[in-house]
Order: C-alpha cells, then structure tokens, then sequence
C-alpha cells in the first residue's frame, strides 16, 4: 500500500508522495537504455571515456527531475478532480499548498533542463521539447481520450530519445525505438481510465494487443541475429509475466482494485523493458543494470503510491 497523505503528514514528505519516488528509478532506466542504443556500451563499462560517463549521469539525473516534475504538476492541474476521486493526495488533503506543489513542479523540470544542457547541447534543446511535451499533457492533453495516452506515451519517449543524445545527436535511424515506450505507455495510460470506477474490460483488451506490439517488436527488430533473439528472450519473458499476470487478473475481476494493480504493474515493468531494449542492442550485463533498479522501485511502491 502507498502512503495516503494527512494532516500530520509533513509538507517534506507531502512533497516525497507527489514526486512518485517508485516510478522514478524507471526514468532512470530510459536513460540507460537509450544509452545503449547509440553504442555506449559497445566496449566495456571501464573503456568508456570518463567525460562521456560524467555526461550519462547528467542525463539519468536530468531525466529523474524532469519525471518527478511532471508527476507534481500533474497533480498541480488535477486539484479540482483530485478533491472528488483521490482527497487524500497532499494537495486537496491541505498537506502541500497549491503554490508550493507549482513551485515545486516547475523548479523540478528547470533543474532537469539546466543538467541536460551540462551533458550537451542537444540533450539540452531535446529537454526543453520534453518538458513542453510534458505541461502540455499535464494541463490539456491527458482528458482527451486518445491524444492523453498518445501525449503520455509520447513524453516516454522522448525520455528514452534523451538517453540517446549522451553522445549527441543520435542518427535518425535510431529514433524508431521511440515508437516502443509510445506505444506501452499508450497502453498503461488506457488501462488507468478505470482506477477509480472499473468497467474498462475494452481498454484491457486493447492494451494487451499493445502490450503484445511492444514484444514482438523487441523481439524481431534484429532478428537476424538468434543470438541476440537468445540473450533477449529471458528478459521479454520475464516482461511479458510482469505485465501479462496482473493484466488477466484485471479483465477477470475488473474491479478498481485489480485495474490499479495493473497500472503499478505497467509503470513499474517500464524497467524490465528498457532492460530488454538494451539487450537487444548491447550486452546481457547492461540489462542487469537496468534490472537493478526494479528492486528500488519495488520497494519504494511499499512505501509510496505509484498512481
């Protein structure tokens, strides 16, 4: 169970819940992935030159500001349905004023930006376009039924493209591995129409066709390699079971219990998945790496709400 914010909940802590702390280590995960991608890893983790490292952690840094500021200034533009559904967030709650979430909020995205520009000029100018992409959902595109997921799904995705960018500009023949997160999120953000009332066995559907897109596309993109079809095949397996499982058991049961379970499950798998992409471009080891963030995420969720 995440923590509910009260009135002795403290303004710092009220502060914690609204950044999300469970999803942030998957912001991290998109970093590294896209890393992955653009070759960084091609050699070995200590033939990396040094300034190219310092400028990977700018951007796992960047990226982690720019999530958390998101998640705040979702919460910002949601006051006035929050104090209807979810009256126990800290802001309808009293525990944060509207005016020190906003300031939080925006603060978080500028850091991102300012830490995306010490990495290099292109992650820079790709950071300002997130956070665009970002207020824009936050503030209108999330209550459209198609273009919120779409928006949603988008922003991951300009995320991963954000690791991509630690050795520049990356070629344009990269940029297809954007479609991945686009269309997950795309799926996740469907199923959490029903967090609060059920009744979206429809959206369920159409999410584990999505969800089915993302698999084979990671699976077969260099399929001409059954190498590399080998070394990403336990880490797609293990995916496929974290998402699949929870998403059964909320079409079965579909009750706002069971969707909400779903959605953690999406959000959280972010990791898994980013730990596949990298696999199927790099070496097994950096999938482990990426891996390793799904514990802290795990245990964060005890602690904090995902949703």
């Amino acid at each position: 169970m995440g923590i509910k914010s009260s009135k002795k909940t403290s303004v710092f802590k009220g502060c914690l819940i609204l950044m999300r702390p469970p999803n942030l280590p998957t912001a991290a995960a998109d970093i590294i992935a896209g890393a992955a991608i653009v070759g960084l890893f091609v050699t070995s983790w200590v033939e990396i030159p040094q300034g190219k490292i310092v400028d990977f952690i700018f951007l796992i840094l960047a990226s982690v500001f720019l999530y958390a500021g998101g998640v705040v200034l979702n919460d910002v533009f949601d006051l006035k349905i929050d104090k209807e559904e979810r009256p126990e967030r800290p802001i309808p709650n009293g525990v944060v004023s509207l005016k020190t979430a906003s300031l939080l909020g925006g603060s978080l995205l500028v850091l991102g930006v300012i830490l995306s520009f010490f990495s290099n000029v292109h992650a820079g100018f790709l950071a300002l376009g997130l956070t665009g992409a970002i207020v824009l959902y936050d503030s209108l595109a999330k209550h459209h039924v198609f273009f919120g997921p779409l928006a949603m799904g988008f922003c991951r995705g300009l995320n991963l493209l954000l690791g991509m960018c630690v050795l520049g500009l990356p070629p344009f023949s990269k940029w297809i591995y954007i479609l991945i997160p686009i269309i997950y999120i795309f799926a996740v953000t469907l199923i959490s129409r029903g967090e609060v009332h059920g009744h979206n066995k429809m959206n369920i559907k159409l999410s584990a066709l999505l969800y089915s897109l993302v698999i084979f596309f990671i699976l077969f993109y260099n399929s001409t390699d059954i190498d590399v079809v080998l070394q990403v095949a336990p880490f797609l397996l293990l995916f496929g079971l974290s998402i699949f499982i929870p998403l059964a058991k909320a079409y079965k049961i579909n009750s706002p219990t069971n969707i909400k379970k779903a959605v953690k499950a999406g959000v959280l798998s972010l990791v898994v998945m980013d730990a596949a992409i990298a696999v199927s471009v790099s070496h097994w080891w950096v999938g482990i790496i990426i891996l390793l963030l799904l514990p802290l995420s795990l245990f964060l969720s005890k602690r904090f709400s995902v949703t």
